[in-house]
């Protein structure tokens, strides 16, 4: 199956993507330059990056004592995806952009998700400079994120510690001023930086020409002593290899080291390294330390990094999804093509007739729909969400605004859903193919490998429940979920006279899921408020597909094609198979359930 037809529907017939042209910034395009962008992203996906899934999946990154050494293959993806121009998709003309909306954007690198999420893409490298264009000074931005958006150089984010993993107030690497002295101090308050890095995707490689690493890292007080909690922290630009003030590279190798590479159940084909940082193996200057440039003002280093995160959490859940979709795609095509067994019912244990396929089965298809509603609910979501963006850069001030707190709240739940539900559904489509699932002669094995990294990258599961339920939902006294209930109340609204009974239990679920909200923290300590908050995000992710769905299904008029029954039927599936979960999930968040919290470690 092709994913370009789902993709064309959910962004001309339900986002009708074309409308953004109407402004300045996208006056240039059409539905041509965007079928184009996708064409092309299409190719280079089913040339360069499909045929070589297994390939990097076997053939891990080895380090050979000087260089990390990757297959020909990815090389050759790496080389095509920078000469797509995707880097800079939606930056300005003049410094080389398409100015292509996010939305497309999004749906164009959905296609190298799909083909091979392990070779990678762009989505660190354009993040890192991304938030460089807000954060940077304006050589630090010539320097450092132009020659990302060419693919000259790659970019990485360097958060995790070993000893502090995702708890970002306990990271111990220091930064030190370094005085005055290089030719390159035009680039910002030059820093020298000692410490290790853990978790570093692509963090070394011969891909290349230069690697820029943004690292978080705390200035020591006058007494040289760490400003405790996540306040104290600043960000850096560190790069592998030193540069001028052109962005040509000076020959010197900055004190940055491989100290090994993580090895992975999944997303084999990327680089996942331990990083020490001033440890003196390569020394700058006869000095050991990092040579490290200020990014923005000291201590808002967190600040400025979340603009990376939020984009890359996008772009996780992006993966997640499309990881679904491609084991979706594979047990469908498996379904169709195996027999196995016979009818149940009359006749159905009589050998002598023909064996049928095995998506004949009921079960087979209750799987099957699973999938179909967990990624295309997902991929709809995401879409939605770069729309979002989108909305955020370019419409009015007020729409702007809307847009800004609805991505507040929908992040964790872009992220967080398609890297559970989506990993669900590659274990269903190991499961339609039986023995054969859980060997590499067929793909979908790889698939669960891989996705089952995305419920930890970017944020864990519970780090993203805590934000929801702990701080979104909650900022602004509220507004950013009242402003979706509206939304989702509008949806109902429309389908209330085709699809009455799911707009009932929509809104059913959205008023569970405002009252276990209120409930959770009324009077309550954050502990208590926080303690069942990954049954929050389930609740409400389910809540936010089945609007989404039930959108997309009202959008459908009279199509009485088969891709529209199928949407019907994912929609139906959701609100009957799915939706009902929340009752569970919402009790115990709205009781405050101690059930887990209060139970003694000794007691397991």
């Amino acid at each position: 199956m092709s994913l370009r037809p789902t993709l064309d529907f959910l962004l001309h017939d339900w986002l009708k993507v074309e409308s953004l042209q109407s402004r300045e910034r996208f006056a240039d395009h059409s539905r041509e330059t965007f079928d184009a962008v996708l064409d092309t992203c299409e190719r280079i996906a089913r040339e360069k990056y499909a045929p070589f899934n297994r390939l990097v999946d076997t053939q891990e990154p080895h380090f050979d004592g000087e260089k990390v050494i990757l297959p020909q293959a990815t090389h050759d993806a790496y080389k095509a995806y920078g000469e797509s121009g995707m880097l800079s998709a939606a930056q300005d003309y003049a410094i080389g952009g398409m100015q292509l909306p996010y939305t497309v954007e999004a749906a164009a690198n959905a296609f190298f998700a799909m083909a091979s999420v392990s070779i990678g893409s762009g989505m660190l490298t354009s993040g890192n400079a991304n938030l460089l264009m807000v954060h940077g000074t304006a050589l630090q931005k010539e320097v450092f994120a132009l020659n990302e958006f060419s693919g000259r150089f790659s970019g990485t984010m360097c958060l995790s510690e070993p000893q502090a993993g995702s708890s970002l107030s306990d990271v111990t690497t220091r930064a030190t001023p370094d005085g005055a002295g290089f030719e390159s101090d035009a680039l910002g308050a030059r820093y020298r930086l000692k410490g290790n890095k853990m978790w570093i995707s692509s963090g070394e490689h011969e891909l290349s020409e230069n690697i820029v690493h943004l690292v978080l890292a705390k200035i020591p007080d006058a007494e040289g002593k760490l400003v405790p909690g996540v306040k104290g922290i600043s960000l850096f630009i560190v790069p592998k290899k030193l540069v001028d003030t052109q962005g040509q590279l000076t020959g010197e190798r900055n004190d940055v080291a491989l100290a090994g590479l993580n090895h992975k159940c999944g997303w084999r084909g990327t680089t996942n390294t331990l990083l020490n940082f001033g440890e003196g193996k390569y020394p700058v200057r006869g000095e050991s330390g990092a040579v490290g440039y200020l990014v923005g003002k000291p201590g808002e280093g967190l600040r400025c990094m979340f603009h990376m995160m939020n984009e890359a959490r996008i772009g996780v859940g992006m993966a997640a999804t499309m990881l679904g979709m491609a084991g979706y795609y594979a047990s469908l095509d498996y379904a169709k093509n195996r027999p196995q067994g016979r009818p149940s019912g009359a006749g159905g244990k009589d050998a002598s007739q023909p064996q049928v396929r095995i998506i004949e089965h009921a079960d087979i298809k209750r799987m099957l729909l699973a999938q179909k509603a967990y990624s295309e609910g997902a991929l709809a979501l995401a879409l939605y969400s770069a729309r979002l963006v989108d909305e955020q850069h370019t419409g009015t001030p007020e729409d702007a605004d809307v847009a800004r707190l609805l991505l507040e709240v929908l992040t964790p739940i872009v992220k967080s859903f398609p890297s559970e539900w989506c990993l669900e559904a590659n274990s269903l489509a190991i499961q339609i193919h039986g023995g054969y699932g859980y060997t590499r002669d067929f793909p979908v094995e790889q698939y669960w490998r891989d996705n089952r990294l995305n419920m930890i990258h970017e944020g864990t599961h519970g780090i993203q429940a805590m934000d929801l339920l702990g701080r979104k939902v909650l900022m602004e006294n509220g507004r950013g979920l009242q402003l979706l209930g509206e939304r989702m109340l509008a949806t109902a609204a429309k389908a209330q006279t085709d699809w009455g009974p799911e707009a009932a239990a929509l809104r059913d679920a959205l008023k569970q899921v405002g009252q276990a909200t209120q409930q959770a923290w009324a009077g309550a300590e954050p502990a208590q408020a926080l303690a069942n908050a990954v049954p929050y995000l389930q609740a409400f992710g389910h809540t936010v597909i089945a609007w989404i769905w039930l959108d997309v299904a009202s959008s459908l008029g009279p199509d009485n094609t088969p891709a529209a029954q199928g949407r019907r039927a994912a929609c139906r599936y959701f609100f009957r198979y799915e939706l009902p979960k929340i009752g569970a999930w919402l009790q115990v968040v709205a009781s405050r359930d101690p059930t887990c919290a209060d139970l003694p470690e000794e007691a397991f």
